[in-house]
């Protein structure tokens, strides 16, 4: 006797053979057991999930002479010769290649006569979706309202393109993929059943690698057992399948955890010697990216039984989530773009080199740098307070803060002299401020405003500083405050441009200058101390605090926590459910970094995960702004100017275009 496949071999009889398709079984098994047939069924799914095989199940459970059941016998003469393939009142027809009407017609006129051995006329249009237009119209009628003795089954792997007016008159089950779970275990029970010796971890690769087919899956299979000379070994199926070897794709995960350029030019280099195509490796790489971000995210989301579930998990602990999500999308453009690159190895080794530059620098890769103003822009760098400094540049140390001595105004030769108030410089974006001698410019007294004057520190200079500040008055030119990771994440859209706003200070213009107050002989002078060190004690402000700290991307944890508790060395903070993301142990350990460095001393933060009493900074802060809109919008609803366009000329106001100063 002949060979056969083991996909025609192996082809379910009955109902409780089908893998993967119970929601399908169970409904078709109840209308049969009930007798409540419909008269036209549309099945749809992918290749190899098994609809010609329903479609001949139901043939047999209509036509079986034991009657209509959900459980033909198999025996009788109608269900052999049905698994034959030889019933006379079972038609199949392939829609692919009789697409006309002509084709149509001929089945609907034979459509009116009575079955020859069978209960039921029992037509298959398999590939439904291929008819042409005119042939979908002829059989409209027919379908809505057959002979009683008539069942049309239709199969499609493109339901799209079928005509809604098809749909409407058709029961449709869609068939699911299957799992490579379900497709691995079946591959067990064929090779017991035909006493082939097998490796498991080879049945599981044939069951990933059949993409949720069936079909495939024992073709596959087909091909392992000649290719292992009547075995299947894990060894033989991983060369039998080409490109199965993965561990490039790993080689390249590693070079980017590592910064390492060469590397991923070697791999690349590597993929053009195994014949593999580029784009099916940027493929390939965002498939396992996807794996890694599942790992991540929700640790047991994968099979046990994945190839290379030892590697997803070396690879998740290697990478961040944020560069995985990065270089997953990077992947997917670069795959989109190849056709355009001027070959696919360079648009592949583009794609590879723009996930290195793109990936976030480490903090100790990160210097800072400072940025002089121009000449034009005067302007004057305040405190996250928003206070004013004026002060002269340090020799040799851009980044250095020098604040001239602060006291109240001169005082009469009536009475005697008040000492001046000085004490350390506090944390804040670093500053430099040159001295001018022929730029006149102003600045707004601290001493009017006492509190705000007693909320900056500073240091008396020496005498030498004191009299170049007596010489000329100028302005202040600041620089640039580097900040570290001060891209958003991706989320909180609607907060993070006023969020990452309020966390950088604001330059104004300067104002009027003030003389610079005389300084006492007798002031000892005070060195400067770090400008991350801080002596005074926190205050309970959790939004001040926060302003004032360099946290970059943390700060999305900061802004969404409320402060529930404090000490000197511990936070506790709350976060609300929906901003879980931004509590991750990676925000968390940056944070305490920035409060450690702030206080001068190691501090602790605990971070809870619930319901929010108060209000954290990003809510005081969105509230601030739509109360800013508020009176935005009613400024110029009131405008004398805009009522008189509104009202003379039939003008409109677009309060969405209305944007606060």
């Amino acid at each position: 006797m002949a060979y056969q496949v083991l996909a025609r071999k192996w082809r379910p009889k009955t109902f409780a053979q089908l893998v993967g398709q119970e929601h399908v079984i169970k409904a078709l098994a109840n209308a049969f057991a009930s007798e409540r047939l419909h008269h036209a069924y549309l099945l749809t799914g992918t290749r190899g999930v098994g609809k010609t095989t329903i479609a001949r199940i139901m043939a047999k459970a209509l036509n079986c002479e034991t009657g209509i059941t959900a459980e033909p016998c198999g025996v009788c003469s109608a269900c052999t010769q049905i698994d034959a393939g030889r019933f006379v009142d079972l038609l199949e027809i392939d829609a692919a290649s009789n697409t006309g009407i002509d084709n149509i017609r001929e089945v609907l006129d034979n459509a009116q006569y009575s079955p020859t051995a069978g209960r039921f006329k029992v037509y298959i249009i398999d590939e439904v979706h291929m008819l042409s237009k005119s042939a979908f119209n002829a059989m409209l009628k027919t379908l809505e309202e057959p002979p009683s003795h008539v069942k049309f089954i239709l199969a499609t792997t493109d339901p799209q393109k079928v005509p809604i007016t098809v749909l409407s008159r058709c029961l449709q089950f869609s068939l699911r993929q299957m799992t490579p779970q379900q497709v691995t275990g079946h591959l067990h029970k064929v090779l017991e059943a035909e006493q082939v010796q097998y490796e498991p971890l080879a049945l599981n690769l044939l069951g990933h690698a059949a993409n949720g087919s069936m079909r495939d899956a024992l073709s596959l299979l087909d091909q392992a057992i000649a290719h292992g000379a009547g075995q299947v070994e894990e060894a033989g199926v991983r060369a039998m399948l080409g490109a199965v070897d993965q561990s490039y794709l790993f080689d390249l995960l590693d070079a980017l955890a590592a910064h390492d350029g060469p590397r991923l030019l070697q791999t690349a280099d590597a993929i053009a010697l195994r014949g593999l195509s580029y784009e099916a490796a940027l493929h390939e790489l965002a498939n396992v990216l996807h794996q890694v971000a599942l790992t991540q995210a929700v640790p047991n989301a994968l099979a046990d039984d994945l190839p290379q579930l030892g590697q997803i998990v070396a690879a998740a602990q290697a990478l961040s989530p944020e560069d995985t999500q990065l270089y997953y999308q990077i992947a997917l453009h670069g795959r989109r773009d190849l056709p355009l690159a001027p070959d696919e190895y360079a648009g592949f080794t583009m794609t590879l080199l723009r996930m290195l530059a793109f990936a976030p620098a480490k903090p100790e890769q990160i210097t800072g740098t400072v940025t002089p103003a121009k000449p034009e822009q005067i302007i004057e760098a305040v405190t996250p307070a928003k206070l004013p400094i004026t002060g002269n540049a340090l020799p040799g140390n851009p980044q250095q803060i020098s604040s001239t001595a602060v006291t109240n105004p001169a005082p009469s030769s009536s009475g005697p002299a008040p000492a001046p108030h000085s004490t350390s410089v506090t944390s804040a974006p670093a500053t430099t401020t040159n001295v001018g001698a022929n730029t006149p410019g102003k600045t707004e007294p601290l001493a009017a405003n006492p509190e705000r004057a007693e909320s900056i520190s500073v240091v008396p200079p020496s005498p030498s500083v004191a009299t170049a500040s007596n010489a000329a008055a100028a302005p202040s030119r600041p620089t640039a405050p580097a900040y570290d990771d001060m891209e958003p994440p991706p989320w909180h859209s609607e907060a993070a441009e006023a969020i990452y706003q309020a966390s950088e200070p604001a330059p104004h213009y300067v104002a009027e200058p003030i003389p610079a107050a005389p300084v006492l002989e007798s002031a000892p002078s005070t060195p400067l101390v770090s400008e991350n060190k801080s002596a005074e004690p926190f205050n309970g402000d959790w939004r001040g605090l926060v302003v004032q700290l360099k946290l970059g991307a943390a700060g999305m944890l900061a802004q969404n926590a409320e402060l529930v508790g404090y000490s000197d060395i511990h936070f506790d903070l709350q976060v609300a459910e929906e901003h879980r993301a931004v509590a991750t142990r990676d925000y968390q350990d940056k944070l305490r970094s920035a409060l450690s460095e702030y206080f001068g001393r190691d501090t602790t933060v605990n971070v809870n995960i619930g319901t929010i009493a108060g209000e954290t900074p990003a809510i005081m802060l969105v509230r601030e702004n739509a109360a800013r809109q508020e009176v935005a919008v009613a400024a110029i609803q009131n405008d004398p100017f805009i009522q008189t366009l509104v009202r003379d000329m039939g003008g409109t106001i677009d309060a969405a275009s209305i944007k606060p100063l």
